[in-house]
């Protein structure tokens, strides 16, 4: 894994707040069974995701702000669009945005809730440094 500096990069690639490296979800967003499975703990640095029983309660108000961007978005597309059409088209397109971006809600509203509220901060020391690949040497030569 490649280390991320900024903590805007990571919190985007849904990476640990503390070390920029761990994924925040055990499985894709596109595995719709499992798309919200959290692992307990980051693999790398081993901090708790959940910092208190019921912390991602708070992520519905993140997620509410993100449903009301969509309703906003498909209104103005519909009507622009499709040239002010009926109601059944606003509700249809609206329904249909807000349903094809549920995963990606959820997961953008837990991880912004945890990068806000739950008093992680980026620190490098926690970061696995990658092994260097081991190269071959000719025969009969040796390292420096």
């Amino acid at each position: 894994m490649q280390p991320i500096d900024s903590s805007a990069l990571a919190l985007l690639d849904l990476r640990c707040p503390r070390c920029h490296q761990g994924h925040l979800f055990s499985h894709p967003a596109y595995a719709l069974t499992k798309y919200a499975v959290m692992p307990e703990r980051c693999p790398v640095c081993q901090v708790a995701y959940e910092p208190e029983p019921g912390f991602y309660w708070g992520a519905m108000f993140v997620s509410y702000a993100f449903s009301v961007a969509c309703f906003a978005v498909g209104g103005v597309l519909a009507y622009y669009l499709f040239n002010d059409p009926a109601v059944w088209v606003y509700v249809l397109l609206v329904t249909s945005l807000v349903l094809l971006s549920a995963p990606a809600t959820l997961r953008y509203s837990r991880a912004i809730m945890l990068y806000l509220f739950g008093g992680i901060h980026f620190d490098s020391r926690y970061r696995r440094t990658p092994i260097p690949s081991v190269t071959k040497l000719p025969a009969g030569t040796q390292r420096s």
